[in-house]
């Protein structure tokens, strides 16, 4: 999109919003209060009208008010515990009073939360036995990012993600992970049951490396209704994955009103341009049936920060003379050389509906489909580094270098279908789901320098599927007035695969910046895994409650695991006051692709086939290096807390965490002959076997990581004509610590370790040290604003891939992101809402930071620093964030709005 076309769309946008606000609209008040069976108040429901988005709180005593205009509405009222009713009323300039009892329900808050869902209106539960953050719908919304899992960024402190500076195939979905226990130790559900993963092991030196995760950004976020994250280990109710928690999206379900939203952004430098549209509709049928939809369509163009590259850098890369690098860089400062967000196109359908069959059966479903299109830029190919051989420039013309560019296809779908029933108090839940993720890679306008000047310019370098089918049943009954008892089972069959590339893209040495898969390494593995639970929850007295879960798990290819959970809680003050604490086991099954992924290659040199490149943990080169097959990784987690709840608008939790990983699995750096004492060993099995240096997975560490998370809420506090609500939430790592590393004999005895300082780093500090999320909103009649500040925390990285000396590291200093936001209702129906993302346009900013007196002696040498500056910014290109990444984006402030027309 160009910048004359996004300002016209801009002016239009403002333009309807400024000639919307010049009507004036009647107000009505309708005023009540919300009682339980027992006709006392309660406080903290929510109370909703519809269509629209007015909404209020109760007080202390009950008591709600709405202002709205005339016009005939739904007035919903839903709170924890207790079943949401629906009224309808007409507003016609008199004032109505409208008052409801509420019937509380019969099931027990951890099954309110983790697997109905709930809807709670407060920003962490406070007396559950273990910590439970809610994000809605709205906060997502109000955070203006362009897909759910940068959302999710400036509002969960413990979640963190970023763009990757060199994206390849990182760039269709980025890294995210949960108290720095990289992404593939959050379990992700859809409506309680488990999301597929992607089929992306992240192979380059980022945050993440050697691990994959599910696919967030696939999920539009038009249609969840909420996002319930429980912050502990749950392998015992879940299995594996959930080692570092538990994340549940529950998608929007009963209709109440459609709506369409046009949305769009742009960057204060004039890219990165968003365009979308969203679609979410429904309706409800015959006994209890509903249906819902959603359609999102979005477009982002590409952003550029590069850097200034320097001359002397480019001289010693690619030995040139000083003179011939900078008369190149007089035209272009930058290289020619692209560094930002990649282009990024996505269509993405859901759907979740359900029915009831009878008085005490329903069926239920959701599916999803997404394809996205990523187009991201690889380092541009200066004249003196490399030749075209006339391949990629007009004959006569002036041969300036040429970018390549790495496309990407993904296809990520997921589905479910079960039935939940009651009877004589046994309530029991049957589903299926199934789910894959399949991406095939293309890279443009680059050659093979093996084929020279009949070398193609466009290859199919591969790409990777996975997919998976699950079975569950689910039984649970209410035994006496104190006991819960639960049980169930889940069956799941995955199935991994890597596609081959081209030809052309594999020969020699590949295509130029994204070599492809070779047939070779093109495998297909299937497995499957059986387990089972039992939970059992007892309330000691109406405030002690005490809940113990015990699960037996069976895989086809590395056998049994058995974990246990115990947790408890204890309430004091009249629900004021919670004490609250957790023990666990857990554990986290290798993926299919540690196992098997092999991107090794394969070439005949010295009269010998050597090998090189990353080799199957299952891999004859793996076994003779002593790297042992995977097994599972084990956790022990150990959590404790305390819920306050003083009023019915205050809440605050504080709760500590302690998570021992035993068997962490590692993707290796590459091993290659020593030059020690005691590398005759190692090199003798690498020379007689043809290995010239070979990663590997492997059970590499134990790490220990300690921290603690906090969120405090204040609702309602009247200010002038309208309500303040405040929020502080925050995480901070205590500990996140190396116990052990595991070497294989081999390789230990040559002196050698499976990861560098460099990989190291990335496990261990590469996500904020701490992060806090300061807000407050402000509602007033059909205005409310939205104001937050995101403190991120130092990060340390130490890119030795790039030449970093080793008595050096790169820190990146705290820095914080403040955002504003705003909707108002235009009318009955349209609301539109704008935002500026980091106001003050703060970026990362790093320093090279000393580990030793050696390191401060180079910090005095200008041309030491130099020298290590130019390694790790590929001489300047990446001056804002080096190769390795940083805590948070590179975009600078960014503006947005959307109009929502409700129907």
């Amino acid at each position: 999109m160009s910048k004359n076309c996004t300002l016209r769309m801009s002016i239009a946008t403002l333009t309807l919003w400024v000639y919307s606000l010049s009507a004036a609209l009647a107000q009505t008040t309708v005023t009540g209060k919300v009682t339980d069976e027992q006709k006392k108040p309660i406080a903290g429901v929510t109370v909703s009208a519809l269509p629209g988005k007015v909404k209020s709180v109760t007080n202390n005593q009950g008591d709600y008010t709405l202002s709205l205009p005339d016009g005939n509405y739904l007035i919903s009222y839903s709170y924890v515990g207790f079943i949401a009713v629906t009224k309808e009323v007409k507003v016609a300039g008199s004032p109505v009073t409208l008052n409801t009892d509420l019937a509380a329900t019969a099931a027990n808050l951890e099954e309110l939360i983790v697997s109905t869902g709930t809807r709670a209106s407060q920003r962490t539960m406070t007396t559950s036995t273990v910590p439970v953050d809610i994000i809605t719908a709205a906060d997502l919304s109000s955070t203006g990012q362009p897909s759910f899992d940068k959302s999710l960024q400036y509002r969960v402190p413990s979640f963190s993600t970023v763009n990757t500076p060199v994206n390849d195939a990182t760039s269709l979905l980025d890294p995210y992970e949960i108290r720095n226990m990289g992404p593939s130790r959050t379990l992700i559900l859809i409506n309680g049951k488990r999301k597929n993963a992607s089929s992306l092991t992240y192979v380059q030196s980022s945050p993440g490396r050697g691990e994959t995760g599910a696919d967030l950004s696939a999920i539009p976020s038009d249609a969840i209704k909420r996002v319930e994250i429980l912050r502990d280990g749950a392998s015992a109710q879940y299995g594996s994955d959930a080692i570092a928690g538990v994340m549940n999206i529950i998608l929007k379900d009963k209709y109440e009103y459609g709506s369409v939203i046009a949305k769009s952004a742009i960057t204060h430098k004039g890219d990165g341009a968003m365009i979308g549209m969203a679609l979410n509709n429904g309706a409800n049928f015959g006994n209890k049936g509903y249906i819902n939809y959603t359609i999102d369509l979005q477009h982002t163009n590409r952003t550029n920060r590069a850097g200034k590259v320097s001359a002397e850098g480019e001289a010693a890369t690619f030995g040139v003379s000083v003179e011939e690098a900078q008369a190149y860089l007089d035209k272009f400062p930058d290289a020619n050389n692209p560094n930002g967000t990649p282009a990024n196109s996505s269509a993405k359908f859901l759907v979740n509906g359900g029915s009831a069959l009878s008085d005490n059966t329903e069926i239920y479903f959701n599916a999803a489909y997404v394809y996205k299109k990523v187009i991201s830029n690889a380092n541009y190919r200066t004249p003196y580094w490399k030749s075209d051989y006339g391949l990629l420039h007009a004959a006569g013309t002036e041969y300036i270098g040429f970018g390549p560019t790495f496309e990407g296809d993904l296809n990520d779908y997921n589905g479910t279908i079960g039935f939940r029933s009651e009877k004589n108090g046994w309530k029991t839940d049957m589903s299926f789901t199934t789910g894959g993720n399949k991406q095939l890679y293309t890279v443009n306008n680059t050659i093979n320098e093996s084929l020279g000047s009949s070398s193609p310019i466009s290859f199919k370098p591969g790409g990777f599927t996975f997919s998976n089918n699950i079975g569950n049943i689910d039984i649970s009954r209410k035994l006496s007035s104190q006991l819960n008892v639960a049980f169930g089972t889940e069956f799941r069959v995955e199935n991994y695969s890597l596609v081959a590339g081209d030809t052309a893209s594999v020969r020699g040495s590949g295509a130029i910046s994204f070599p492809g898969y070779g047939s070779a390494n093109a495998i297909k593995s299937t497995r499957y895994n059986f387990g089972g639970y039992l939970d059992l929850s007892y309330d000691v007295t109406d405030d002690f409650l005490v809940n113990g879960t015990i699960r037996a798990e069976n895989y086809s290819d590395f056998g049994d695991a058995f974990v246990w959970k115990i947790s408890s809680r204890y309430k004091l003050l009249d629900d004021k006051i919670t004490i609250r604490g957790s023990v666990s086991t857990g554990f986290r099954a290798p993926s299919l692709s540690q196992i098997n992924l092999q991107l090794s290659q394969a070439s005949f040199s010295g009269g010998t086939i050597q090998t090189s490149g990353i080799v199957s943990n299952n891999s004859p080169q793996a076994r003779l290096l002593g790297v042992p097959k995977l097994e599972p990784e084990k956790s022990t987690n150990f959590t404790a807390g305390l819920g306050l709840k003083p009023t019915s608008n205050l809440n605050i939790t504080v709760d500590y965490y302690n998570i021992k990983l035993k068997n962490r699995i590692l993707l290796s750096d590459n091993i290659g002959p020593g030059d020690g004492p005691g590398s005759e060993g190692l090199n003798t099995v690498l020379q007689q076997n043809g290995i010239v240096s070979v990663g590997f997975f492997v059970n590499g560490m134990h790490t220990r990581t300690q921290g603690l998370d906090f969120v405090a809420n204040y609702r309602n506090i009247a200010l002038g004509n309208g309500k303040l609500g405040l929020n502080l939430a925050g995480n901070y790592t205590l500990e996140n610590k190396n116990l052990a590393l595991h070497n294989p004999p081999l390789i230990a005895a040559a002196g050698k370790n499976i990861v560098t300082d460099q990989n190291l780093a990335l496990i261990l500090t590469s996500r904020p040290k701490f992060k806090y999320i300061a807000g407050l909103d402000y509602k007033i009649k059909h205005w409310t604003f939205n104001l937050d500040n995101t403190v991120f925390g130092p990060v340390t990285f130490h890119d030795s891939d790039n030449g970093l000396d080793a008595n050096l590291d790169t820190k990146f200093k705290t820095r914080v992101t403040t955002d504003l936001s705003f909707s108002v209702q235009l009318t009955r129906n349209l609301t539109f809402f704008g935002g500026v993302q980091n106001i003050f346009n703060v970026l990362p900013k790093w320093d090279f930071i000393a580990k030793n007196a050696e390191g401060e002696a180079l910090l005095k040498s200008p041309a030491a620093v130099a020298a290590n500056y130019n390694g790790i910014t590929f001489d300047g290109r990446y001056q804002i964030v080096p190769y390795n990444g940083s805590h948070f984006s590179i975009l600078g402030t960014t503006f947005s709005a959307s109009l929502k027309l409700t129907f």
